[in-house]
C-alpha cells in the first residue's frame, strides 16, 4: 500500500477545537482485532453517498461494497442517508461532506484547490472518506479497500482476499497527499495474439469492449493511475464500442491516444477506410484529414481527455525522411484551431500532448516550438533508458514534460513481449533520473497485453505518485510491499527475494534475444547461469508448497511461471550450445544434448499451455501464446515457436574416445573407452546412471567367463609428462562374493609392465577391517585404487584394463600427471574427441 501521511497540523487544530484525544501517527488505519471504530458490529456495513456526486464515486463505492463481501462474506449496503457507518463524497459535490466541512468536523482547507487528494478520518462513530475531486474520492475509497486486504490485482492476477469477521478503524486523519506526476497511465499495445485471443475467449468479442475496459480502468484507479492509451493495432477504442468512451469518463479515466494517433482518433478508424479518407498526407490531403481530426474532437467534447496533437507517418512510421518543421508547425496550429472551434473554448483550456517519439524529436531539435500549454512527451529508447531530459531553460515550459516508457516492445533488434524483463532497479533509476530532471507532467507505460507485467505496472504507478518514496537504500522494499499485498506477511520476504532475483536474471537477456552463444560454454558461464535458475526454481517450488491453496494461482502468475519459463529457455539454449560443442568434437554425447533441447522446447509449450488452460481454472486462455523462440529479426513472420537447430551423430557406436590432458589431469568416464574387447560369452554392458557420476561398465552375464575381455583408454599429453603416472581406478564396492580372497583386475600403460589390483580383499567384517575399511567403503559405494605406472615418451598413450573376475563394475579412470586434487566425484571429465578410425 501507499505511504499514509498524518496531517499533523490539522490534527493539532482538531485537538484544540474539539478536545479530540491525540492520536499517534500510524501508517495503517485498518485493523482486524481491535480499534477505535468498529465498522461492522452487526456483521454488515452501510455506506452513504450523495446521488448528486460524480458517477465515478458511485462506481467505486459499488466496488467497495463488493470488497467488504470479499473480506467479511457480506457486501456492504449502499444508501443515501447521513446515518451510515461510512460517508463517502467529493467536496463541493456531496451535501454530506459539505455539511461536515461546514460544521468544521472535517477540514475543507485540506482538500479545496488540491488535485486528486483524499482524507480519511473518523467523526464520532462514522468513517469519512472525502476527496478534493472525483478521483481523489475514488482513491480514498480504494485506499480503504487496499487496507482491508483487497489487492488491486484481485482480478488481474487472482490474488485472494483474506477473510476477517471484524473490521476496525483507528482514529486519525489520513491522506496520501497529491500525486507527484499529473497524468499517470498505461498503454495497451501490440495486443495480438495474446490479449486479443484472451478477450475473444473471455468476453466473446473480436474487439475490446467496455466490459473489458471497465476491468482495466478499475485496476488503473486502484493503482492510483488516472489515464490510458487504449490498444490500437487491431481495434478502435472509440468506434468499436461507443460505450468505451462513456465508461472511461464515467469511471474517472482520462483517455488519450498513442504517439501516432492525433486528435482523439484511433489508427484503425483511418486504416479501415483508407479509400474514403485518402492518403495520410497533410500536404496532399489536408481537407480530409482536417475533417478526420474534427470528428475526433466533436466526439470527445464534454469528456475529460488529453488530446494528442502533431502527426506521424501512416502506421507508426516517420512522416518524411527529413523533419519538415514548417509543415508540422502548420499541422499543430490547424489542430489547435479545430479544438478551439469545436469546444468553444481557448485551445489552451483543453489538455494536449505532443509526443516526441523517435524521429519526431528531430522536429523539436531543429527548433520547432509548440504553445506553452502543451505537454512535451519525451521517450525512452524502448528498452527502459531515457533518451532525453529537458535542460534548465526547457523546464520552464509551462505545459510540462512527460515520459513514454516501455516494459513491452515490438521493434529492433528483437521484440520483447513474452515476459517481464525489467529489473526494478533499472526502472527506479531511470524514473528517478526523469523526475529529478523535471519530467513530471505525464508518465505513460507501454505494458503490451497487460499481463504478465503486474509487478512493473505497480512499481511504475507507485513511483508516478511518489517518486521519492524509494531510494537506493530501500529500493528492494518495493518488491516486499508488493508481495506483502499479494501473498501476506508470512510469505512476503521470500516472495520478494525471488521476485527481485528473477527480474534481475530475466533482465540480462530477453528470451527473444537469446541463443546458444549468449553465454560462454567453455568458461562454465552457461552452466553457472542455468544453475542460478535451477536454484531459483527450487526455492520457488518450495515456497509454492507452503502457500494456501487459493494463493497458488497468483503466485504462479507473478513469481513461479516467470522463473520456470525463463529458466527453461536458458536450459534449452545451454543444451544447444553443448550439442554444438560436442558435435564439433565428434562426440556422440551431442545426441544426449540434442534430446535435452527437444525436451526443453516441449516443456516450454507445456508451461505456456498450463498458464492458458489450467492456471486459475483456464481463466487466462490465450494470454500466454506469444512467440518467443526462433527470432532472427524483430519483424520475423514465423507462424509458431521454432525449436533451435540441433545436430546429431547418426548411428553412433561405443568407443573411439581420445582425451586430452589439462592442468596435469585426464579424467575419463569408464564408458568413454577407446576400444573394448568382449569375452567369448560375456559382453561389456553400460549400466546408466550408476555410481557417483555417469554410469558403470561391466561384463554380463556375470556367470560367464571374462577371459579375453579388456577396456582400452587413449589420452594425449600434448606438453609431455614426467614418469611415473598415478592411475586412479574407481569401481563399485562389490564384495568378494566368490569368497576367493578378493576380486582382481590388471592395468597396463602403453606396452609397460602389467600390475594386478585386488581391490576388495579387505572389504570384509574382520575385526581389523570392519570399522576402518569395510563400513567407510561400502557407505561410499566405491573403491578407489591407485596404480603407479611408468610412462614412455610420446604424445599419445594407451591404458588397458582387463578384469580377472566377473561382476567388476568400472566407473571412472583418472590419470594424475601431477595436477589431481582429491575430489569426491573424481573431477570433471576431460575434453575428448572421437577417433573416427575407431568407429
Amino acid at each position: 500500500m501507499t505511504t499514509i501521511q498524518i496531517i499533523k497540523t490539522t490534527l493539532l487544530a482538531f485537538v484544540a477545537l474539539f478536545g479530540m484525544q491525540t492520536i499517534k501517527a500510524a501508517e495503517r488505519f485498518v485493523n482486524f482485532n481491535q480499534g477505535d471504530l468498529f465498522l461492522n458490529p452487526q456483521k454488515q456495513v452501510t455506506i452513504t453517498t450523495d446521488e448528486a456526486d460524480f458517477k465515478a464515486v458511485d462506481i467505486a463505492v459499488h466496488a467497495l461494497a463488493a470488497d467488504f463481501g470479499r473480506v467479511t462474506g457480506q457486501d456492504a449496503v449502499l444508501q443515501h442517508q447521513a446515518d451510515a457507518k461510512i460517508i463517502v463524497g467529493t467536496i463541493g459535490h456531496s451535501k454530506f461532506i459539505d455539511q461536515l466541512a461546514k460544521k468544521k468536523l472535517i477540514d475543507a482547507t485540506q482538500l479545496k484547490g488540491k488535485r486528486e487528494k483524499f482524507i480519511i478520518t473518523t467523526v464520532g462513530k462514522q468513517l469519512i472518506i472525502a476527496g478534493s475531486d472525483r478521483r481523489g474520492t475514488v482513491y480514498g475509497i480504494y485506499e480503504l479497500s487496499a487496507q482491508m486486504g483487497v489487492s488491486p490485482w484481485y482480478y488481474w492476477a487472482d490474488v485472494p482476499t483474506e477473510r476477517h469477521d471484524e473490521i476496525y478503524v483507528n482514529r486519525g486523519i489520513y491522506t496520501d497527499g497529491e500525486p507527484a506526476v499529473a497524468y499517470r497511465g498505461i498503454f495497451l499495445n501490440d495486443e495480438a495474439p495474446c490479449l486479443s485471443t484472451w478477450i475473444k475467449n473471455t468476453f466473446g468479442t473480436n474487439y475490446a469492449d467496455h466490459h473489458f475496459y471497465e476491468r482495466v480502468f478499475e485496476l488503473v484507479l486502484r493503482l492510483k493511475g488516472n489515464m490510458m492509451w487504449p490498444a490500437m493495432w487491431m481495434w478502435s477504442f472509440y468506434a468499436d464500442d461507443p460505450a468505451n468512451e462513456k465508461t472511461a469518463n464515467d469511471m474517472g479515466i482520462v483517455m488519450s491516444t498513442s504517439h501516432h494517433e492525433p486528435m482523439a482518433r484511433n489508427h484503425q478508424e483511418y486504416a479501415r477506410k483508407r479509400a474514403e479518407w485518402g492518403p495520410w498526407n497533410y500536404n496532399t490531403n489536408k481537407t480530409k484529414l482536417q475533417q478526420f481530426f474534427r470528428e475526433g474532437i466533436e466526439r470527445m467534447k464534454g469528456t475529460e481527455q488529453l488530446v494528442t496533437i502533431g502527426m506521424r507517418g501512416d502506421g507508426d512510421e516517420a512522416m518524411s525522411d527529413e523533419a519538415d518543421t514548417r509543415l508540422m508547425q502548420q499541422i499543430i496550429a490547424d489542430q489547435r484551431k479545430i479544438i478551439a472551434d469545436v469546444t468553444g473554448k481557448k485551445a489552451s483550456e483543453t489538455p494536449q500532448v505532443w509526443a516526441l517519439y523517435k524521429e519526431v524529436l528531430d522536429y523539436y531539435d531543429k527548433g520547432m516550438k509548440v504553445p506553452e500549454d502543451v505537454i512535451l512527451l519525451l521517450c525512452d529508447d524502448n528498452w527502459g533508458n531515457v533518451r532525453r531530459v529537458p535542460n534548465a531553460q526547457e523546464r520552464k515550459h509551462k505545459g510540462g514534460w512527460g515520459l513514454y516508457y516501455h516494459v513491452d516492445y515490438v521493434g529492433a533488434p528483437r521484440n520483447s513481449k513474452w515476459l517481464n524483463v525489467t529489473p526494478m532497479q533499472n526502472m527506479w533509476e531511470q524514473l528517478t533520473l526523469a523526475y529529478e530532471n523535471g519530467i513530471q507532467a505525464m508518465w505513460i507505460l507501454n505494458v503490451g497485453d497487460l499481463k504478465p507485467m503486474e509487478f512493473p505496472i505497480s512499481m511504475f504507478m507507485d513511483m508516478a505518485w511518489n517518486p521519492r518514496k524509494y531510494d537506493v537504500n530501500n529500493i528492494t522494499e518495493h518488491a516486499r510491499q508488493f508481495c506483502l499485498q499479494q501473498f501476506g506477511a508470512k510469505q512476503a520476504d521470500e516472495a520478494a527475494r525471488l521476485l527481485n532475483i528473477v527480474c534481475k536474471l530475466n533482465g540480462r537477456c530477453t528470451a527473444e534475444m537469446m541463443d546458444a552463444n549468449t553465454y560462454n560454454i567453455n568458461t562454465g558461464e552457461w552452466k553457472q547461469v542455468v544453475d542460478e535458475y535451477a536454484t531459483l526454481e527450487r526455492d520457488a517450488l518450495r515456497q509454492y508448497l507452503t502457500l494456501e491453496e487459493n494463493q497458488r494461482d497468483a503466485y504462479q502468475q507473478i513469481i513461479l511461471f516467470p522463473i520456470q519459463a525463463m529458466g527453461n529457455i536458458h536450459q534449452m539454449y545451454y543444451a544447444q550450445a553443448m550439442n554444438r560443442k560436442l558435435f564439433k568434437e565428434g562426440n556422440p554425447d551431442c545426441n544426449l544434448w540434442a534430446d535435452r533441447v527437444e525436451q526443453a522446447f516441449k516443456r516450454d509449450s507445456t508451461l505456456c499451455a498450463d498458464y492458458n488452460l489450467k492456471m486459475a481454472g483456464g481463466k487466462w486462455n490465450g494470454m500466454m501464446i506469444q512467440k518467443h523462440i526462433g527470432y532472427t529479426s524483430w519483424n520475423d513472420d514465423f507462424p509458431a515457436d521454432r525449436m533451435p537447430e540441433v545436430k546429431r551423430i547418426e548411428n553412433p557406436t561405443n568407443g573411439g574416445y581420445v582425451f586430452t590432458e589439462a592442468n596435469g589431469v585426464v579424467a575419463m568416464e569408464a564408458e568413454h573407452y577407446y576400444a573394448a574387447s568382449d569375452a567369448s560369452e560375456a559382453k561389456w554392458t553400460i549400466i546408466p546412471d550408476m555410481g557417483r557420476t555417469r554410469s558403470g561398465v561391466t561384463l554380463m552375464p556375470y556367470t560367464k567367463g571374462v577371459e579375453g575381455a579388456s577396456l582400452t583408454y587413449r589420452f594425449r599429453m600434448p606438453n609431455g609428462v614426467k614418469s611415473p603416472l598415478k592411475i586412479h581406478i574407481v569401481v563399485k564396492s562389490t564384495l568378494d562374493y566368490l569368497n576367493k580372497g578378493g576380486l582382481t583386475y590388471s592395468v597396463q600403460l602403453d606396452q609397460g609392465e602389467v600390475q594386478t589390483v585386488n581391490f576388495n580383499h579387505n572389504l570384509n567384517e574382520k575385526k581389523e577391517n570392519i570399522y576402518s575399511i569395510y563400513y567407510p567403503t561400502v557407505a561410499r559405494r566405491v573403491v578407489e585404487s591407485i596404480v603407479t605406472l611408468p610412462v614412455v615418451e610420446g604424445e599419445f598413450h594407451t591404458l588397458t584394463i582387463k578384469p580377472n573376475d566377473p561382476a567388476i563394475v568400472f566407473e571412472k579412470i583418472v590419470v594424475d600427471a601431477g595436477g589431481y586434487k582429491p575430489s569426491y566425484l573424481f573431477m570433471n571429465e576431460s575434453t575428448c574427441k572421437i577417433d573416427a578410425s575407431q568407429k
